[in-house]
C-alpha cells in the first residue's frame, strides 16, 4: 500500500519548489521591465509562457524608451490626448496592428486629474505645457494664459468635462468643401463613441468608450440659477446636443461614477490593459523623419537621450493646435521663409502650418453667496467621504450648467454660451479668494469669433515653446457680445430665483455698468477657454495643411488628427469634437 502521506509531502515540496521557482522568474522579469530590458509586449508574452497572471504597468517611463524605440511598428500616434487616444484605441483592435503612442507627459496617475473639481490645480504643473500668448495689443501688453495637458489624456485630463458638439451648421461648412465632414456624416462617429446614461436615441449613443452623463449630485446654487434663468425669461434646454443648441439648462458631463472619465480612462487604459497597444510616456517628440517623401519615423527625447521610432504603415500628429503645427515646422514642414529663419532645411512648403488659431475667450461676474454651499467647502474630511459614494462637491465639474444665445442676429447658430460656476471662478481660478468665502458665478463666453492667429517658432530649439499670438479682440463686434453677456447674467441674477443666495455683486461690481467701463473690465479680466482650434487646417485651399482624409499635403504616411484640423471653431466646448476627430481618423485609416 503507498504511503500517501509521504507522497503528499513529496507533492507539496515539488509543488512549493516549482512556485518558489515561477515566483523568482517572475521577480526576475518585473526587474527586467522595470529596467527597461524587456518591451511591454515581451513582457505580456513572458508572462503568459511563465503561467503567471501578471499585468505590465499602465505605462512605459523613460526606462523604457530603448526597448520602445528597438521594435518597429505599423502606427505611431504622437500625443495621448483627446483625439490620439481614440485613434491609438480603435487602431489597436484589429490585433495585428502594432501600435505605439507617445506621450510627452507621464501616465495619468495624479488624484487630483480624477476628482472632477480639482482640475484646477493641475494648471501650471508638469501635468501642464503652461503656455502664455504673446503679448496682446488690445490688452495693453497683457498675456494670455493657455492650460494644456501633458499627460495621459490631454487636455481631457484637465479640462472641465463638458460634453458639448457644437452647431451643425460649421460642420455643414466643413463639410462644402471636405467630402464626409457634414453634420449628418460625423454623428454616427459622435454616436459611437459615447455611451449616454440617458440611453441610445437618434441623437446619442449607448455602447461607446465615452462615459456620458449628468452630474451626480449638482449643487444647489447652480440649479438655482437654471431656474432664475428661466424666471428671467429664457428658454430652458435639457439638451444641447440634439440638434437644438439654445437655451438654457444644465450641461452633460464625462464623468463616471462621480469620477472624471478622460480619453485616457475612456479608450487608452483599457487597449493597454487588454495588451494591444504600447505607450510610451515622458517622451518629448523632436521631430518627425521624413525620407522621399515619406514620414518614416519619430525622433525622440527620453531622460536626456534621443532615440527613434519607426513607423511601417502611418504616423499620426495629434499633438493638439499648439504642439501639431510646432512638431511639423520643426519637421521642416511649414513656412518656408518662416523655417529658413530658424535655419531648419525645408521638406514641404505649407504656408499654413501654424496658422488659422481660433480660440474662445470667457469672463465672470461674480457675486458673493450668502449661505455656505459653493465650491469654497470642497476641502472637507466630509466631502471627501461623499466623494467616496459618488456624490458631493468634490464631483462638481465646476461649469456645471449654463447654454447659448444669438446676440447678433445674423448669427446661424449662438454666439454666446454661458458657463454657470456654484462658486469663484476668476482668471482660470488664479484669481479666487481664498478666505474661504462662498461665490457664484456665471461666464459670458465669446464663441463666435472671427479673428484668427498664429503660432510660429521661437528658435530651431523643439524644446523652446512657440510663439502663440490670438489676435484677440481685433474685431471690436467681440465686445459687443460680451457685453450683452454680462448685462444677461446680471438679470438672471437678479431674479427671485436667488434671493436667498445672491450678496453683493464682487465682480464686476456695481459701479461698472457703461459700456465703456465694461469694456475696459473685460480687457482685464478676459481669459482663454482652452479651446485653441485650426492651425493645421483641413482643405484643398493655398492654406490648408491636410486634406479630407488628414494626409498632410505632399508627405505620404502622414496624417494629423486633432483639433487643429478644425477649418472654423465649433461653437462649444471642443473635447467632444476632438474625440470624434480621431474617430474618423482610425475610421478612414482602416478603410484606406
Amino acid at each position: 500500500m503507498p504511503n500517501t502521506d509521504l507522497n503528499r509531502r513529496q507533492f507539496f515540496k515539488i509543488a512549493t519548489a516549482e512556485e518558489n521557482m515561477k515566483n523568482s522568474k517572475e521577480t526576475t522579469l518585473y526587474s527586467d521591465f522595470n529596467a527597461g530590458k524587456v518591451s511591454r509586449r515581451e513582457f505580456i508574452v513572458m508572462a503568459a509562457a511563465l503561467g503567471i497572471v501578471a499585468q505590465a504597468p499602465l505605462f512605459l517611463g523613460a526606462a523604457h524608451a530603448g526597448t520602445t524605440s528597438s521594435e518597429e511598428y505599423d502606427y505611431v500616434v504622437i500625443g495621448a490626448g483627446s483625439a490620439g487616444c481614440a485613434i491609438a484605441a480603435r487602431l489597436s483592435e484589429d490585433v495585428s496592428n502594432k501600435v505605439l503612442v507617445l506621450e510627452a507627459g507621464p501616465a495619468d496617475t495624479n488624484d487630483f486629474i480624477h476628482i472632477p473639481a480639482t482640475f484646477p490645480l493641475l494648471f501650471k504643473t508638469p501635468l501642464d505645457w503652461n503656455y502664455r500668448s504673446e503679448p496682446q495689443t488690445a490688452l495693453n501688453g497683457g498675456t494670455l494664459y493657455m492650460p494644456r495637458g501633458k499627460v495621459f489624456g490631454g487636455c481631457s485630463s484637465i479640462n472641465a468635462m463638458i460634453y458639448q458638439r457644437g452647431h451643425a451648421s460649421t460642420y455643414d461648412t466643413w463639410g462644402e468643401t471636405n467630402p464626409g465632414w457634414s453634420y449628418a456624416d460625423l454623428l454616427p462617429l459622435f454616436k459611437k463613441s459615447e455611451t449616454n446614461s440617458r440611453g441610445a436615441s437618434k441623437a446619442h449613443g449607448g455602447d461607446g468608450p465615452l462615459s456620458v452623463t449628468d452630474l451626480n449630485d449638482p449643487n444647489p446654487i447652480t440649479l438655482a440659477m437654471v431656474k432664475a434663468s428661466k424666471e428671467a425669461g429664457y428658454t430652458m434646454n435639457d439638451d444641447f446636443n440634439d440638434g437644438d443648441q439654445e437655451g438654457i439648462g444644465m450641461f452633460q458631463v464625462t464623468q463616471k461614477d462621480g469620477h472624471r472619465a478622460s480619453a485616457a480612462v475612456s479608450y487608452l487604459h483599457p487597449a493597454i490593459d487588454s495588451g494591444r497597444l504600447t505607450a510610451q510616456a515622458e517622451a518629448m517628440v523632436l521631430n518627425i523623419i521624413v525620407k522621399d517623401g515619406r514620414a518614416t519615423g519619430v525622433k525622440i527625447l527620453v531622460d536626456g537621450k534621443e532615440h527613434i521610432v519607426k513607423a511601417r504603415k502611418e504616423i499620426i500628429l495629434s499633438g493638439g493646435s499648439i504642439n501639431s503645427p510646432q512638431i511639423l515646422m520643426m519637421s521642416g514642414i511649414g513656412p518656408k521663409d518662416h523655417l529658413k529663419e530658424h535655419g531648419i532645411s525645408v521638406v514641404k512648403d505649407l504656408p499654413g502650418v501654424g496658422q488659422n488659431l481660433q480660440d474662445h475667450y470667457m469672463m465672470p461676474v461674480v457675486y458673493n453667496c450668502t449661505k455656505p454651499i459653493s465650491l469654497s467647502q470642497a476641502g472637507t474630511k466630509e466631502q471627501a467621504a461623499l466623494f467616496a459614494k459618488g456624490k458631493g462637491l468634490l464631483t462638481s465639474n465646476i461649469g456645471e450648467a449654463g447654454g447659448f444665445m444669438k446676440i447678433n442676429p445674423k448669427s446661424v447658430a449662438p454666439d454666446l454660451q454661458f458657463h454657470f460656476v456654484p462658486g469663484y471662478f476668476i482668471l482660470d481660478g488664479a484669481g479666487n479668494p481664498t478666505d474661504g468665502t462662498d461665490a457664484f458665478t456665471i461666464l459670458p463666453s465669446l464663441v463666435q469669433s472671427k479673428v484668427k492667429g498664429s503660432v510660429t517658432l521661437a528658435s530651431a530649439d523643439p524644446m523652446a515653446k512657440p510663439l502663440i499670438n490670438p489676435n484677440i479682440f481685433q474685431n471690436e463686434e467681440d465686445y459687443d457680445v460680451l457685453i450683452a453677456g454680462v448685462k444677461i447674467a446680471r438679470k438672471i441674477i437678479a431674479a427671485s430665483a436667488l434671493d436667498e443666495l445672491r450678496g453683493k455683486e464682487y465682480l464686476p461690481g456695481p459701479t461698472v455698468q457703461t459700456d465703456a467701463d465694461l469694456k475696459t473690465y473685460i480687457n482685464k479680466y478676459i481669459q482663454t477657454i482652452y479651446h485653441p482650434v485650426g492651425t493645421c487646417k483641413m482643405g484643398s485651399d493655398d492654406m490648408a495643411v491636410v486634406d479630407h482624409e488628414l494626409r498632410v499635403h505632399g508627405i505620404d504616411g502622414l496624417r494629423v488628427a486633432d483639433a487643429s484640423i478644425m477649418p472654423t471653431i465649433v461653437n462649444a466646448n471642443t473635447n467632444a469634437p476632438s474625440i470624434m476627430i480621431g474617430e474618423k481618423c482610425a475610421e478612414l485609416i482602416r478603410s484606406a
